[in-house]
């Protein structure tokens, strides 16, 4: 399990991005950030990744504290972030080093052709478009079969369709092995998508504000009523979580009970 507790994270400049965010993420939920602008959210996926310290509070994966970067933690960022002077194969491969090579080989060419770019093996990053280049990064992170795996609105940068499209092949993807994801995202479709849980993070400084459980199998279908729903309540929590008069969330509460409606 991954824990977050009481997080607070204070830049030298004064400015106070989190303050006291904690949630407990079970092995292999999808779980959803979400917020308004200047909310802390990749702040805080950068303290979950070991990246950037907390100023104060922890971060711990199976009752270790997580410090800086770790083996099994995995992040994608918005752009692909692919070396340019590394092939497609390689690129995938990069972080298995330590393996045999004939091992290696196997595990980048079931990777690439679980994203569907077998054919890419040897392309260079410049030959992809940005949907090709954010399956490779995809690829990239999974391959080492992470434990947890962050996304930092991995979709962002990408047209409607190509975003539905490895929306529903990250999916796809994370079924192999069930790893934890953990998504920031500002998009409320692509949150009620992919999340078993979407939480709701209220700005200066942010911290947590609600929690919304999204209990809807899989696949989900994006026309149905239900789905509509629960966009409906993310976008509503998102409404008060802005508004300076709704006090935050009880954290004795269970998800979603301090949204009135």
């Amino acid at each position: 399990m991954l824990a977050l507790d009481r997080v607070s994270k204070t830049y030298p400049n004064g400015v106070e991005a989190l303050a006291r965010f904690s949630a407990a993420i079970r092995q292999g939920e999808i779980v959803a950030i979400i917020g308004g602008s200047g909310c802390g959210k990749s702040t805080l996926l950068r303290a979950i990744a070991g990246l950037d310290r907390a100023s104060s509070g922890t971060v711990t994966l199976d009752d270790e504290a997580i410090a800086s970067p770790h083996a099994k933690i995995g992040i994608i960022f918005q752009e692909p972030r692919l070396l340019p002077w590394l092939g497609v194969a390689d690129n995938i491969g990069f972080g298995l080093a330590d393996l045999p090579a004939a091992e290696r080989r196997e595990k980048v060419a079931r990777a690439l052709a679980r994203v569907g770019l077998a054919d890419k093996a040897q392309a260079w990053p410049r030959e992809l478009s940005g949907g090709q280049a954010q399956r490779v990064a995809i690829a990239r992170a999974l391959v080492p079969q992470p434990e947890v795996l962050l996304l930092d609105e991995p979709f962002t940068a990408l047209d409607a369709f190509t975003r539905r499209d490895l929306q529903d092949h990250l999916l796809d993807l994370w079924a192999d092995t069930r790893p934890t994801l953990i998504l920031v995202t500002h998009d409320v479709d692509e949150a009620v998508v992919l999340a078993d849980r979407v939480l709701v993070m209220r700005p200066r400084p942010g911290r947590l504000f609600d929690q919304i459980e999204i209990n809807l199998g899989r696949p989900r279908d994006r026309n149905s009523p239900l789905f509509e729903n629960f966009k409906r309540s993310v976008l509503t929590s998102l409404d008060r979580s802005l508004d300076r008069s709704v006090p935050d969330r009880d954290a004795t509460q269970g998800p979603g009970q301090a949204m009135w409606w």
